[in-house]
């Protein structure tokens, strides 16, 4: 019993105090809803957590290892947003917004070398999105990844038929996504790839290979279907709508 306490305690926070720490401050200030709340935590979780500037946090967000987490100025979290940081860290840029149900894990209880989340500035985690980041994830300026997206930087290895995968080992070999990057719903993206500047991942594509700038791909497993080229005039009918000038 003992020894699953310690397990148990060393996989929520960095000692035994700050677990208590930790679970202290979310047990009397995490439930409490509207603009109070946030007002609250954006004072009191500096205590535990690392902000630069003001950062919005909603109610039921749970955070595991808060001192290896860092937001910047103007991040926003979501009402049932997971962050689980682990040694390394997540480091999550300003104006950044994590939508409601996103899972960050980085998830590291093998000394991996890289594990690691990193979110650029002015981005966007959208509702239900998975990022795992055991073998490090770097995501850039102004990506957006819709509703379910899933980035998961680690793979089982299943190679030999005389054992059961979860003793042949793990891969971690990172994912990296350049700035101005749009994910649609569902897309996921496997480990060791980098996705260029500009590039779109079509909705439910399955991407296991670099994507170059500027390309969009889809399909299981992703292939590119065309290229954004900055003189290509592309028509239609719809209607389409833009950002008032600073708002976003």
């Amino acid at each position: 019993m003992i020894s699953g306490l310690r397990l148990y305690l060393s996989r929520h926070a960095s000692s035994f105090w700050r677990y208590i720490a930790e679970q202290s401050l979310y047990l009397v200030f995490g439930w409490v809803p509207t603009v109070i709340g946030i007002g609250l935590r954006g004072v009191v979780y500096r205590v535990i957590l690392n902000i630069d500037g003001w950062a919005a946090i909603e109610n039921k967000v749970r955070l595991l290892f808060a001192d290896n987490i860092r937001l910047g100025h103007g991040v926003y979290l979501d009402q049932n947003v997971y962050l689980h940081a682990c040694q390394q860290g997540i480091e999550i840029g300003e104006n950044t917004i994590i939508m409601h149900g996103a899972i960050l894990h980085v998830y590291n209880f093998r000394d991996l070398p890289n594990s690691r989340i990193k979110i650029g500035r002015d981005s966007l985690v959208g509702e239900y999105t998975v990022i795992r980041g055991q073998g490090g994830v770097e995501i850039g300026d102004r990506v957006y990844t819709s509703p379910f997206s899933q980035i998961i930087a680690v793979n089982h290895v299943y190679d030999d038929p005389g054992l059961p995968f979860i003793e042949q080992g793990i891969t971690a070999e990172g994912i990296v996504i350049e700035d101005d990057v749009w994910l649609a719903s569902g897309a996921i993206i496997t480990d060791g790839v980098r996705i260029g500047k500009g590039a779109v991942v079509a909705a439910g594509a399955v991407v296991t290979e670099d994507v170059p700038a500027h390309t969009v791909v889809g399909g299981i497993p992703a292939r590119p279907i065309r290229e954004i080229d900055q003189g290509q005039q592309i028509e239609t009918e719809k209607i389409i709508y833009h950002l008032k000038v600073g708002r976003k």
